[in-house]
């Protein structure tokens, strides 16, 4: 056990045998009879270890493991082999953390997800996702605003969202079933803590699009592209677009695009898109439009603040609310929100709080 999870954490961490040998004063055969299970290292050696590989000791010891199945990435080709298999053991490490959790409660405080029920059952051309997308969000009762808040929208409809830290730009996201050594399986949605919110929540829908849209679509459509489409109407639909941009158009100013963004949180290039998605300016202005977008660098970096990350909260209120009624300790309840006790005790009282109100 202590082997494997010795071999994940370093994976996770991006670091090679010898890489990690040198770090902690050893040599690459040491540290790989550790993972075999040849040699357990001494406890002075584990703590080493944890420091390398960003991990808390108590990692090595936890009981309830994940295994993804099925990983599906949206990534670009320069994101291979070995980064794939890094960011597949920092979202299982985050997701059994999760897993731990609701193993304290009776009965699940979540409820388990599955695509809402009497959508269309065949999809045969890309307009067509335009009501689709309409009919998903009125299933999960979310109207035509704004969704404020997607991930807990997301988390209280029973799937799991993770926000991994992943520097590496060729990421674009990930799905997979996670499944517990006792047969357990939950649905995950991961993303990059290191993205604007906007991509972020792009990306959630898109990912959404891959769970709804599962074995429904005609063979002529490329399902990464009518992921795409589903995401921007789901987050921002036709009849809300319409009514805030008008029927047609024949421009549209970047102040309204900009203000829009943080609105709905969908960035000012799919705004851009969604115009010309919901015919209200043709292909030729919506060319001309991004044109004049791309010569401003906008492509890449849009102007102003950018959208806030998303957090999900649902695990921290898990953990305060096991603790709240005695299934976990303190101890496991700080441990599980990977911080020191006496900060815990002070997060607990909300003396942070109270510090930062008096500044």
């Amino acid at each position: 056990m202590i082997g494997n999870r010795i071999r994940q954490a370093r994976l996770a961490a991006g670091l090679t045998l010898d890489a990690l040998g040198k770090k902690i004063g050893v040599t690459h055969n040491a540290i790989q009879k550790y993972e075999k299970g040849a040699m357990t290292p001494p406890s002075s050696q584990l703590i080493k270890l944890a420091q390398a590989c960003g991990v808390r000791v108590e990692y090595f010891f936890r009981t309830h493991e994940v295994e993804l199945l099925q990983p599906e990435f949206r990534r670009l080709a320069t994101f291979g082999k070995t980064a794939q298999e890094a960011l597949k053991y920092k979202v299982i490490e985050l997701i059994e953390k999760r897993v731990e959790l609701l193993g304290f409660f009776p009965e699940s405080p979540i409820l388990r997800f599955m695509p809402p029920s009497g959508i269309p059952e065949r999809v045969n051309h890309l307009e067509e996702l335009e009501a689709f997308a309409d009919q998903v969000r009125e299933a999960w009762r979310l109207g035509l605003n704004p969704i404020g808040d997607l991930t807990d929208t997301l988390e209280t409809l029973g799937l799991m969202v993770i926000v991994v830290d992943e520097e590496n730009p060729a990421f674009s996201g990930l799905t997979a079933t996670a499944r517990t050594s006792d047969g357990r399986t939950y649905p995950i949605v991961a993303v990059s803590s290191k993205w604007p919110g906007d991509r972020q929540r792009f990306t959630l829908a898109h990912e959404i699009g891959h769970l709804v849209l599962s074995g429904r679509l005609a063979k002529s459509i490329d399902e990464e592209k009518a992921c795409d489409r589903f995401a921007g109407a789901f987050l921002a639909p036709k009849m809300a677009v319409l009514q805030l941009l008008g029927q047609t158009r024949r421009g549209i100013e970047w102040q309204e695009l900009f203000a829009l963004k943080h609105e709905f949180g969908l960035s000012m290039a799919g705004w851009l898109q969604r115009a010309k998605q919901c015919g209200i300016i043709t292909d030729a202005t919506h060319l001309g439009l991004w044109k004049r977008f791309s010569a401003k660098g906008w492509r890449k970096n849009e102007p102003g603040d950018p959208v806030l990350c998303e957090q999900p909260r649902l695990f921290e209120q898990l953990v305060y609310r096991a603790l709240g009624e005695q299934y976990v300790s303190e101890a496991k309840a700080a441990e599980l929100l990977g911080i020191p006790m006496m900060r815990f005790h002070k997060e607990r009282q909300l003396e942070s709080l109270n510090a930062t109100s008096h500044q």
